[in-house]
């Protein structure tokens, strides 16, 4: 077994990782960017390390700075998470190459075939899985997109080869939007998942979503861990998922499960995975399940473990990440297929610092000013929070994940109602109002609802009035306005040299010069960080502000360009989703504030128009 695993993560992955190492006796580490320095999983861990700025390019995705940190660490093994860099090959190829560290996943091989949806798609359909129609070589022309739609018609789902969750996905309604669909699909997968190759398939109107939990070892042992429902989606990102699926009749859950392992025997695959369905739903009472006979196809593999996971170690009773680690060691599966045995019914709520009432808007700052979780019989919490916590905004938007179990899926909806309504947060809105919305609506508890639910047919005025009703103290998402100065300093102590970052909070500039530290002598400070001073616009009229803090991808339009109202000036990258900034009428672009890859607050002018 190992000695020491660094969690290549943040957040709630990172501390779920690490409570499962503790159970096997191994070390910690944590990595973090200058943005969570702060954050829950750094204090978890036994040791932790820098590895860049905030921007995830430059500290989370960095190979090299991972696997450094490993080094000075120590760490015989790397394990992962999900997101980041859990679904690409390369980085897991150089963690093979690494001497004395083992990762902690498939193997880089399995990854890349199975990891590229157009490799996973060949492999299964000679698996004799059922298959979207779709492309199974990279696209790179609009016109190859035309012509797919020519052939099977519209709408077209665009798909990121490295992608997952939505990300890297665009769907196209008509051919005039192919262009911009397939740049910015490309775009996203570049910038996520450092891959910019994307396939088509045809995209299913009316699908559940069904994912089955895989387990492999390299002795040959492949084994399911049943199915999980998680057809409750916004923009194609889960926000409820459960198990096992209410909606599947038994034999139509076995065949779903056995195609599963079929698929990934056939890839050669091994540790943990997801194999990903969509099922095409029937016009049907509640009760009635659907059949053997239901349409059902392979959508993709997820070559690590799952936001979700919790929900199938809850009804099976198997630690899967302990699993991840154990067969990453060697071990084999010590269980049958047919020891496998389904207790119950979990749902998985995820936490969102969001505001559902306006367009799921993430939170861009805060305090958690109150943070009292839920407890009691068949209800758990995966965090990393504790009250008083700033919220980093610089990633994903789910701050925590509640889980329940009931004996049943009935039990399991009243309990999860009694934790929703224990779990208070306050200093940030969150998207517990909506949850406890869900959990009420005739629809979710039939278990009729398909992944285009909440786009297309939820009225959103319910969503408002949970809010309303159920808000509680959200703050005004703007955190702590108290100004924070870094500034670096070269520290010589006993003769050896040390660099040293300070921190002042709302207090007076450190003069310039030299400062006596412990005996030794400073440089003159430099000051660190960013600052939003520059260069006064010289363009007259109406300014277009960033609504949120991010990163600017693209710019659309240049200077002396004629917009009409809702046409793309920039697209602003936030919470690890691509947003269109719009006019809001017409007008001349006069001045453009801003460049690609900049990184803005909320507030700062990006275009103006006269």
């Amino acid at each position: 077994m190992f000695r020491k695993v660094l969690v290549a993560n943040r957040g709630e992955i990172a501390v779920r990782v690490m409570r499962a190492c503790e159970e096997l006796n191994i070390g910690t580490v944590a990595i973090y960017s200058e943005a969570d320095k702060d954050s829950g999983h750094v204090r978890y861990a036994d040791e932790a390390y820098n590895v860049g700025p905030a921007r995830a390019a430059d500290s989370y995705l960095d190979h090299e700075a991972v696997i450094e940190a490993a080094r000075k660490a120590d760490a015989d093994a790397i394990h992962p998470g999900y997101g980041f860099l859990a679904e690409n090959a390369e980085f897991a190829g150089k963690v093979e190459e690494a001497e004395g560290i083992t990762w902690i996943g498939p193997s880089s091989s399995a990854m890349e075939s199975l990891g590229e949806k157009t490799k996973a798609r060949t492999i299964m359909s000679e698996a004799d899985v059922p298959i979207v129609p779709g492309t199974t070589d990279p696209v790179t022309d609009p016109e190859e997109v035309k012509a797919f739609g020519e052939e099977h018609g519209y709408p077209i789902a665009i798909k990121a080869e490295g992608g997952g969750g939505g990300r890297g996905m665009k769907v196209v309604w008509e051919e005039s939007e192919v262009e911009d669909q397939l740049e910015s699909a490309q775009r996203e997968g570049e910038a996520y998942f450092d891959n910019d190759s994307v396939y088509l398939e045809r995209y299913l109107e009316q699908p559940r979503h069904i994912e089955v939990q895989i387990l492999a070892d390299e002795h040959g042992n492949v084994r399911h861990l049943g199915e999980r429902d998680c057809s409750l989606q916004r923009r194609h990102q889960k926000v409820i998922e459960e198990g096992p699926s209410a909606a599947l009749s038994d034999e139509l859950r076995e065949k779903i499960g056995e195609a599963a392992r079929r698929g990934v025997a056939a890839a050669d695959y091994t540790n943990a995975g997801t194999v990903e369905f969509l099922v095409e739903e029937e016009d049907r009472e509640a009760g009635e399940l659907l059949g053997p006979d239901a349409n059902f196809y392979f959508l993709e593999v997820n070559t690590r473990i799952q936001v979700e996971h919790t929900v199938t170690e809850e009804i099976t009773g198997y630690d899967i990440v302990k699993r991840q680690i154990q067969i990453a060691a060697g071990e084999e599966i010590d269980f049958a297929q047919d020891d496998v045995d389904i207790d119950g019914h979990a749902m998985e709520f995820r936490i969102n610092a969001e505001n559902a009432a306006e367009d799921f808007a993430p939170a861009t700052g805060g305090t958690l000013e109150t943070y009292d979780p839920p407890g009691g019989i068949g209800v758990r919490l995966d965090d990393a929070l504790r009250q008083g916590d700033d919220l980093v905004t610089d990633y994903d938007s789910m701050i925590a994940k509640l889980v329940v179990w009931g004996e049943d899926r009935d039990e399991c909806i009243e309990r999860s109602l009694r934790a929703l309504r224990e779990y208070e947060i306050g200093g940030i809105p969150t998207i517990i109002p909506f949850h406890r919305l869900m959990l009420t609506d005739e629809e979710f508890v039939a278990s009729t609802h398909t992944t285009k639910y909440l786009d297309e047919e939820l009225d959103e005025t319910r969503i408002e009035e949970a809010q309303e009703q159920w808000g509680g103290d959200t703050g005004d998402g703007a955190g702590d306005d108290e100004e924070s100065v870094e500034r670096e300093f070269t520290v010589e102590v006993n003769g050896k040299r040390f660099e040293v970052e300070l921190e002042e909070h709302g207090a007076p500039a450190i003069p310039a010069g030299d400062v006596d530290v412990g005996g030794g002598q400073a440089e003159r400070p430099q000051p660190g960080g960013s600052s939003s001073g520059g260069d006064e616009l010289e363009g007259s009229g109406e300014t277009v502000d960033a609504e949120m803090q991010g990163t600017i991808l693209d710019v659309k339009i240049e200077v002396g360009d004629e917009v009409a109202a809702g046409d793309v000036l920039v697209v602003l990258e936030a919470m690890k989703m691509e947003n269109d900034i719009v006019a809001s009428k017409g007008g001349t672009v006069t001045e453009i504030a801003v460049e690609e890859d900049q990184s803005v607050d909320m507030g700062d002018t990006l275009v103006v128009l006269e």
